[in-house]
């Protein structure tokens, strides 16, 4: 039987946490939400209409340097959203588009959901082994975590780009399970977007859906066996549990 198309099992006890980036680990508009204005401006050439158009292409709010809920970054994968600009560019290498993209990514300043370090040092000291799936690139993955001190706390680390694919499909999560020998039906796949929790589902995780992203707890809930405001609120929602 494929385990992807396997019912998580409510009762089994959980012993892997898979995580999104971008709006669960740390918090979507205020981590991006600037860089995106500078990096549109920047990719507009001091074009104003071309700004503009950009900024609606992918869902950004230029006056409240806001993503708006629904825009593609928020959930698609760094080659998507590049082909969603490249129409509108001078630049017409995708290729070369995604590297500088993944290269300004990298070094952008993360703002935590929750303080990411004692987070991880209490799930770790309950015995769950911890992964990332982000549709993200995975270099920039690892320089986030790296840069936050938790990289170490982490046993897999995958991104669009390394050969798992990306959510909605669940291959990174089922790749997580092969890395760690963990059933899906003993993991939880937490994030902010209906990609991450269509993945959790399509592998027979349960899901976790949180609210530090630009989706609402209205949005998410369909797909969630439960909506925290953060994940600060996991280790009382994993302790409560039977």
């Amino acid at each position: 039987m494929d385990l992807s198309m396997r019912a998580p099992n409510e009762h089994a006890e959980i012993r892997g946490i898979i995580f999104d980036k971008d709006g669960t680990l740390f918090d979507f508009n205020a981590t991006w939400g600037v860089w995106a204005q500078d990096m549109l401006r920047a990719e507009a050439g001091g074009d104003e209409a071309r700004l503009a158009t950009l900024a609606d292409v992918l869902g950004y709010d230029l006056a409240r340097s806001r993503f708006v809920p629904g825009s593609i970054v928020i959930a698609e994968t760094v080659e998507v959203v590049a082909r969603a600009m490249l129409p509108h560019l001078s630049e017409t290498d995708p290729e070369v588009l995604i590297t500088r993209m993944n290269a300004a990514a990298s070094k952008v300043p993360q703002v935590e959901a929750a303080p990411l370090i004692p987070f991880c040092q209490t799930l770790a000291s309950r015995g769950f082994t911890l992964g990332i799936a982000t549709n993200d690139a995975e270099a920039p993955a690892r320089a986030h975590l790296q840069a936050a001190g938790v990289i170490d706390a982490f046993s897999f680390v995958a991104g669009f780009d390394s050969g798992h694919g990306g959510k909605p499909a669940p291959g990174q999560l089922m790749a997580f399970c092969h890395a760690t020998g963990l059933a899906p039906a003993e993991c939880v796949m937490v994030g902010d977007s209906l990609h991450d929790l269509h993945a959790g589902q399509a592998a027979g995780m349960r899901t976790v859906g949180v609210l530090t992203g630009p989706a609402s707890r209205e949005e998410l809930a369909p797909a969630a066996d439960i909506v925290l405001g953060s994940i600060a609120d996991m280790p009382d929602w994993l302790a409560a549990r039977p």
